[in-house]
């Protein structure tokens, strides 16, 4: 498959304007289950995505593995009558982009990895059971399109995991963490937290219920952070239905919040999006004011944004859409041990169960690792609990934010101490 020919043929049949996105990626992986290696995985992907305007109209073809150009390049023609007349929205400025250096990791390696996690655990706690993943994945992206665009960038990271379950006679619990990095993860970074979760374990107590101060982890902290992502995003202000489309400008967190993006964060580096714009840092929120939203090319130009590279596709038979490559909260004053000490009775959230806060703000989760604090120390396990409010509330009423960030997901955040929320759950 020629990326220049499908240019070429899409113009010879017709088309005004046209893109193609290329997409190939390897991943290898070491498994555990039960403490002991169950299977090693490798896998690679290639796909292709012909995008294209014919008569103003778009139409947007995929294949993956081997392609053949003149019927990818027919099919996009045939969707094109079905598209809504609109101006092709596509970058010209190709970026002089060098990909990091990259060393495949040996399979062994992955394995040993995964057995020095499982023994850390094992040495401490014998009678836990062990689910354990280490892995590398490297992809590589190309972009073109008919106004000269050529780019192509490859990235790659390693990733830890660790879950492990504790059965004590009819209580059962799950813990699970892990790192995600550009060179080699660490047995003990992806132990330690596990290990520290399960001392705070071995003793089950009731709950805080009522209006109670709650301190979600860097962990539990996308709870109320969906709801962010989700009114930030320019599709929803051009609708009118984020909260915050007329709010440019004014306080809508507490003061305590910077949010931002930056594409030059490792792991996660990105040059550019999946539309051919530059990814340049973005500050959302500065010290609890609103200050923009992310979008892609045709949004940000009906609402008047810096584009920030944004255009993110779902997948390759997606058009692009206003999307978050990471969300970015500034570290607070606080570690983790200085915000437990703000806490005379409460509770701290680690994992839930159910989804967070979406646009609305609203949520109610159960919590699946919860502790209770008293006299700013962790006492123990907290069991059948519940908490619940709404998210721009809680970032609004802030007590103090964490030192330590962590990434999870493709946020990277520190513990949050909210002033207080409703708990429910057996109390003393």
């Amino acid at each position: 498959m020629d990326p220049q020919r499908l240019l070429e043929l899409a113009r010879k049949n017709g088309a005004e304007a046209a893109e193609v996105y290329v997409s190939e990626g390897l991943g290898r992986s070491a498994n555990f289950e039960a403490n002991r290696l169950k299977q090693v995985e490798t896998g690679d992907e290639e796909g292709v995505a012909l995008r294209l305007w014919r008569n103003g109209r778009p139409g947007l073809a995929v294949a993956r593995g081997p392609v053949d150009d003149e019927l990818l390049v027919e099919k996009a023609i045939a969707l094109a009558q079905f598209g809504q007349l609109e101006e092709p929205e596509l970058a010209s400025e190709s970026l002089n982009i060098e990909s990091p250096p990259y060393s495949p990791t040996p399979i062994e390696q992955l394995i040993a990895w995964g057995e020095q996690t499982i023994a850390l655990v094992r040495e401490r706690y014998a009678e836990v059971i062990c689910g354990c993943t280490y892995s590398e994945e490297v992809g590589t992206v190309r972009l073109l399109n008919s106004l000269g665009l050529d780019m192509r960038y490859t990235s790659h990271h390693r990733s830890g995991y660790l879950g492990v379950e504790w059965v004590r006679g009819e209580d059962f619990l799950q813990v699970y963490d892990g790192e995600t990095v550009l060179g080699d993860p660490s047995p003990e970074a992806v132990a330690t937290p596990v290990l520290e979760r399960l001392d705070w374990s071995e003793v089950n107590c009731p709950t805080r219920a009522g209006t109670v101060p709650v301190l979600f982890t860097a962990k539990a902290a996308t709870v109320l952070l969906g709801a962010v992502s989700a009114a930030l995003n320019g599709r929803q202000v051009l609708q009118e239905a984020s909260p915050w489309s007329q709010k440019r400008g004014e306080t809508v967190l507490s003061p305590l919040l910077t949010l931002s993006q930056d594409p030059q964060l490792a792991p996660y580096i990105t040059p550019f999006d999946d539309e051919g714009t530059p990814a340049i840092a973005l500050e959302f929120v500065r010290a609890g004011r609103l200050e923009t939203f992310y979008a892609d090319r045709r949004i940000a130009r009906r609402l008047g944004l810096r584009l920030g590279g944004n255009g993110l596709r779902s997948d390759l038979g997606s058009y692009p859409q206003p999307g978050l490559f990471n969300l970015v909260v500034a570290a607070g004053n606080h570690s983790f041990a200085q915000l437990l000490s703000r806490m005379d009775d409460g509770i701290v959230v680690d994992q839930v169960l159910g989804e967070g806060a979406g646009l609305s703000g609203e949520f109610s989760v159960n919590i699946d690792l919860g502790f209770r604090v008293k006299g700013g120390e962790i006492v123990g396990r907290i069991k059948d609990t519940m908490v619940a409010g709404n998210a721009y509330d809680a970032l609004g009423r802030l007590a103090a934010l964490g030192s330590e960030r962590l990434w999870e997901g493709n946020a990277l955040t520190a513990a949050l101490l909210v002033e207080s929320l409703a708990v429910t759950g057996r109390a003393d």
